[in-house]
């Protein structure tokens, strides 16, 4: 992977959160097969085991992922980009009436 991209994907808050935490899953899913868990319960521990890492240190990769959230909201608030969404909800409320 060019340093490059490798620098550009670390910028990236959806990115760095996700690839943390999926690395985070999978060490410890490795390191509880390796202790012959049986695969199912590995996998239900890792999972578990993973979110509460995750809640606990990656504070500061959660909040940057939370403004980054945040700030696309805003900016296509501020910019008036149509939200299918909002443009469904009313299209329905206006037929409603009728």
């Amino acid at each position: 992977m060019p340093v490059k991209l490798r620098l550009e994907i670390m910028k990236n808050p959806w990115a760095t959160y996700l690839f943390m935490r999926i690395g985070l899953f999978v060490g410890l899913l490795v390191i509880l097969l390796l202790l012959n868990i049986d695969q199912f319960l590995a996998a239900i521990l890792a999972a578990i085991l993973s979110m509460a890492i995750s809640l606990l240190f990656f504070n500061r990769q959660r909040n940057a992922l939370s403004t980054a959230i945040y700030s696309r909201i805003e900016n296509r608030k501020k910019n008036g980009e149509p939200d299918a969404d909002s443009d469904h909800e009313n299209d329905l409320l206006d037929n409603a009436g009728n």
